[in-house]
């Protein structure tokens, strides 16, 4: 994940990163980001991964950090700042990729180019205090500060672990160009630390993060699959779970997929996958594939159901659109293999710009649940037989970047039912009081009455 698309990503999602040494009781809403990478290859590319807007507890970041202290290698730079927030990388990390534009060029090529590299989503910023503590008792030394100067005269022994702590400043003043200017110092000490254990061949793993918030962020988080718009909408729990990865060639996820609850029925026969795809550790993988134009994810789940296999595929596809001028992807068809049978499952609504992640409140191919899925499954296999359904679907086959999705193209249309029921009873109330005034308006005085002093009107009366 580069620096710039991390920013671009907190430009919707707000995500935030710190490392945690022990609970403490502090406002959710204040967090700092960090950013792992390492020399060392395949530290992180095991583990489990955050998907977008989680928040990270003490327990699951002590099982991110045990890889690199365990098998990493033993110098472990510390690059800790006094103020940093995720909307520092959003207001001065450079427009799409532009490295002169951005406050952190050398800090976005060393992510690029270094073989592990890892970003946590939020956790409470008070841990990045005692970082160094914790550190100090994992590797069994004192932290030692050092700066370009004086890493020079050190000896670094790889056999020896050692951890160096370099202290960034941030700007005091409250002008985005001082802040910018302060960040571009520190990206630049960051990168002549990182050249100088490059030239002296140490290998090390670093750490960024920040002792508190440059900035206090008002909303706490976003849960993955409720990015989109959630007007007159009641929140749910979110499930705390990561999304399915499948990783590239070059060992990074290129296809992401979430869901609350993943359904298949099979010949009448209902199955919940939701547990088994998500949480458990028999589904199977092979047979995906990702590419600049085509990605496909597949999934198989051993003796689902009558003690046979069940694999899911979902084929999604790039192409460049003229209209809107930008690529765009779309989820050509979902298949459901069981028994030697295919079901498929046509999906032309699902699609979203080729940067963007797709979600819906609801993929499904029961009529109740709007059909997005469309099937196209031969007359030997009624449809009614094999069904599909899935909630709070959101899935990602193209730039990928980490485990975190990007900015979610939701399905939802701007005006809701309950927008749509209000729009229409204001303009019933509306018709009505200017049908009111109206009529107030139109009403005349009378401009000639009875004489009372006149004779009056006889009216014979006859038997």
């Amino acid at each position: 994940m580069t620096v710039t698309e991390l920013a671009v990503m907190a430009e919707w999602a707000l995500v935030c990163v710190v490392f945690l040494a022990g609970p403490f009781p502090a406002a959710p809403s204040q967090q700092v980001p960090v950013l792992l990478w390492s020399r060392e290859s395949s530290l992180w590319n095991l583990q489990t991964g955050i998907h977008n807007g989680h928040i990270t507890t003490d327990i699951q970041l002590g099982h991110y950090l045990e890889p690199a202290l365990m098998k990493g290698p033993k110098n472990i730079l510390l690059f800790l700042q006094d103020k940093l927030s995720i909307e520092d990388f959003t207001a001065f990390g450079g427009v799409y990729g532009n490295k002169q534009d951005s406050a952190f060029p050398n800090l976005q090529s060393i992510v690029e180019s270094s073989p592990s590299s890892l970003v946590l989503p939020a956790v409470d910023w008070y841990a990045a205090n005692i970082l160094p503590t914790y550190l100090k008792e994992k590797l069994g030394v004192s932290p030692l500060h050092v700066d370009q100067s004086t890493l020079l005269e050190l000896k670094l022994n790889e056999s020896v672990p050692s951890l160096l702590v370099v202290r960034l400043p941030y700007a005091s003043s409250t002008g985005l160009l001082a802040a910018k200017d302060v960040l571009r110092a520190n990206d630049e000490a960051i990168g002549q630390v990182v050249s100088t254990l490059k030239s002296e061949g140490v290998s090390y793993t670093a750490v960024l993060t920040a002792l508190r918030p440059s900035r206090i962020m008002k909303e706490s988080s976003f849960a993955v699959g409720n990015v989109g718009r959630q007007l007159l909408a009641t929140a749910q729990p979110t499930p705390d779970y990561p999304p399915v990865a499948f990783n590239s060639s070059r060992n990074r996820p290129c296809i992401l997929l979430w869901a609350t609850n993943v359904s298949v029925t099979v010949n009448e026969v209902q199955v919940d996958l939701t547990s088994r795809t998500f949480t458990g550790s028999d589904v199977n993988l092979d047979g995906s594939l990702c590419n600049d134009i085509n990605a496909v994810l597949a999934l198989t789940y051993p003796n689902a159901i009558k003690q046979q296999p069940l694999t899911l595929r979902f084929f999604l596809s790039q192409s460049f659109y003229r209209v809107s001028g930008r690529p765009w992807f779309t989820l050509n068809q979902v298949e459901l293999i069981h028994g030697g049978n295919v079901a498929v499952f046509l999906a032309p609504q699902v699609n979203a710009p080729h940067n963007y992640s797709f979600h819906c409140q609801y993929v499904s191919s029961w009529p109740t649940f709007g059909s997005l899925l469309v099937s196209n499954t031969s007359k030997d296999l009624p449809s009614f037989k094999w069904q599909l359904h899935m909630a709070d679907f959101q899935i990602q086959g193209f730039n990928v970047t980490g485990m975190a999705f990007s900015y979610a193209s939701d399905c939802a249309a701007f005006f809701s039912p309950g927008i749509w029921m209000g729009l229409i009873t204001t303009l019933l109330f509306v018709f009505i009081l200017t049908y009111g005034l109206h009529m107030l308006m139109s009403l005349k005085t009378m401009d000639r009455f009875d004489d009372p002093k006149g004779p009056s009107i006889a009216v014979p009366h006859t038997e």
